[in-house]
Order: structure tokens, then C-alpha cells, then sequence
């Protein structure tokens, strides 16, 4: 069992705070390269960025892209040492509680969702095409791809060993229940990407989809009692995201396909993901898996005698 994988007698929970603090630490420190580029930038060309956009537009966009994808790579390697050393276990206990991580889930839902996505861009596109114009420059663009599938999914897959993993194995051994891991994993993730540019254009009812989107993630993590499904579902989203469109206001300005023009406004695109489109995802996750047991995954308690060792 997924969660059971975590718990061990000594798992104390402040041991996850501690672990927290070192991730976050390595994150810090494989952002030196980013800002010594941006300090070396400032001083040579004598003007200060005066806001984070700023500070983002400073270099080419897939150069960028680099620099701040660095510091994922070594929260990563925090990561690993961290489960390893500190608590004990294997990564692979962090990620499935199958005998081995199974890449043909992660595979599916990459797939099933960049289907999904390359079908909504294509219904915003026909909607309002006046909305986009075309950004394709061919070598950016291979350049992107190359740098994109090989930093993106090392910086989805960080946030999800963190959130669904490290952090919901760890609210697990602090509640022995299996709500509290998927609340609190859940709001957390949502509230990290409460400084991002889309919510200062659109406002907190964004807010709606990133917590929504935790949940989703969590709840087909414990469903599937592993993370692989949440691992190919995250890696899709970010990857296909950079790769089709990017605007002027979104997190990262890409050499992506197309550029989105448009004035961005929260409404009914943020409602959908959440009530309609995740809830679509998960029946056909629960068929082709045949899940059972809805209750007992998401909100039972965990047998702590059972597995404290």
C-alpha cells in the first residue's frame, strides 16, 4: 500500500519538517546560477529589474527556461538524499507501491492528457483565432523541445515526489488516516502558485483550479496507490503547455508555436478543468485500472500497529 510504504516508527513527523527545510534549501542553492546571471546582467547593462516579470524577461526565453530549471534538478537530488538518509527508504517507496515504477501509467496519462489539451487549444483557437498569431521560429523551437523534455518532467516530477509523495506519506504518519495527506497536500500545492503572474492578471478564483488540480492529483494517487499516473499527467500538462502557446503574462515566455494575445480573464475556463474535464479523467483512469474501495482510499484510517516497524 502506497501510503503504508511511509509508515515506520521512525517517521516522526518532524523529521518531514526537517526534510522540508533541506529540499527547500537545495532548491535555494541550485538558484545561484539564475542569479548570479541576472546580478552579472543588471550590473553590465546598469538598469534593475523592477518586478519578478522583469527579472524573467531578462534573457533569451530558452535560456531561461535553463537557468530557473537548474534549481528543480537539485531540490530533486535533495529529494533522494533526503528519503534515502534521513527516513530511511527507497525512492521507489516514495513513488509506487508496485514492485516497480509501471512507465506504461505514466505513458497513458501523458498521452490521455495532451489529447485533452491539444482539443481544448484547438476549441479556444477556433473559438476566438484572432486571440493568436503564430510564434513558430523553427530552431528556438527544436531548442525548446530539446530543453523541455528533459528539464520539464525533472521539474514536474520534483513537485510531485515532493506534494504526492514526500508530503502526503508524511501527513500520513502524523494523521494514520488518508484524508488529512490528501487535504493538506492539496492546499499546499495550490497556495505555491499563488505568486504566479496568472493570478495577479486573473485573480484568486485561479486559485480554484491550482487547488482543485491537487486534488485531482491526489486522488488518483491514492486510487492507483502510486504516483505515476500524477507523474505523466503533470509532465503533459507543463511540457505541451510550453510547447503550443505562451503570452506575455503566463509563468515562462516560450518558443512555443503560438502566442496567446489575449487580455486573460478568469471565468468559466477555470470552473471546467475542475467540475467537468478531471472528473472525465479519473472515470476513465478508475475504469482502465479498475478501481474500488473509493472510501476507504481516500478517507480511512491507516492500521498504524500494522505497519510501524
Amino acid at each position: 500500500m502506497f501510503l503504508e510504504q511511509g509508515i515506520k516508527t521512525e517517521n516522526a513527523f518532524w523529521k518531514y519538517l526537517l526534510g522540508s527545510v533541506f529540499i527547500i534549501t537545495a532548491s535555494f542553492v541550485g538558484q545561484i546560477p539564475f542569479s548570479v546571471a541576472v546580478l552579472y546582467k543588471s550590473f553590465k547593462d546598469k538598469i534593475a529589474p523592477k518586478d519578478n516579470a522583469a527579472v524573467m524577461n531578462m534573457f533569451e526565453p530558452n535560456i531561461t527556461l535553463f537557468l530557473v530549471m537548474i534549481s528543480f534538478a537539485f531540490a530533486f537530488a535533495g529529494i533522494y538524499f533526503v528519503v534515502k538518509y534521513l527516513h530511511n527508504q527507497t525512492l521507489l517507496s516514495l513513488t509506487t507501491s508496485r514492485s516497480k515504477i509501471d512507465w506504461r501509467r505514466i505513458g497513458f496519462s501523458f498521452a490521455l492528457w495532451s489529447f485533452f489539451s491539444f482539443l481544448s487549444f484547438l476549441f479556444v483557437y477556433f473559438k476566438s483565432p484572432d486571440n493568436f498569431i503564430w510564434n513558430f521560429k523553427l530552431v528556438p523551437f527544436l531548442i525548446l523541445v530539446v530543453l523541455g523534455c528533459i528539464l520539464i518532467p525533472i521539474q514536474t516530477s520534483t513537485e510531485e515526489y515532493v506534494f504526492r509523495g514526500y508530503l502526503m506519506q508524511g501527513f500520513a504518519n502524523l494523521a494514520k488516516n488518508r484524508w488529512l495527506p490528501l487535504l493538506m497536500t492539496s492546499l499546499i500545492f495550490g497556495s505555491m502558485h499563488v505568486f504566479n503572474p496568472e493570478v495577479a492578471k486573473m485573480g484568486y478564483i485561479i486559485m480554484i483550479y491550482y487547488i482543485g488540480t491537487g486534488f485531482f492529483l491526489g486522488i488518483i494517487t491514492l486510487m492507483d496507490e502510486g504516483m505515476e499516473l500524477a507523474l505523466g499527467f503533470h509532465a503533459s500538462n507543463n511540457l505541451i503547455g510550453a510547447l503550443l502557446v505562451t503570452s506575455d503574462w503566463s509563468v515562462f515566455q516560450t518558443h512555443s508555436i503560438f502566442k496567446d494575445m489575449s487580455e486573460p480573464s478568469a471565468g468559466l475556463d477555470v470552473i471546467l478543468p475542475v467540475v467537468i474535464v478531471y472528473p472525465i479523467l479519473i472515470f476513465i483512469f478508475s475504469k482502465k485500472y479498475n478501481w474500488t474501495n473509493w472510501k476507504e482510499k481516500l478517507t480511512g484510517k491507516i492500521n498504524a500497529v500494522e505497519y510501524l516497524n
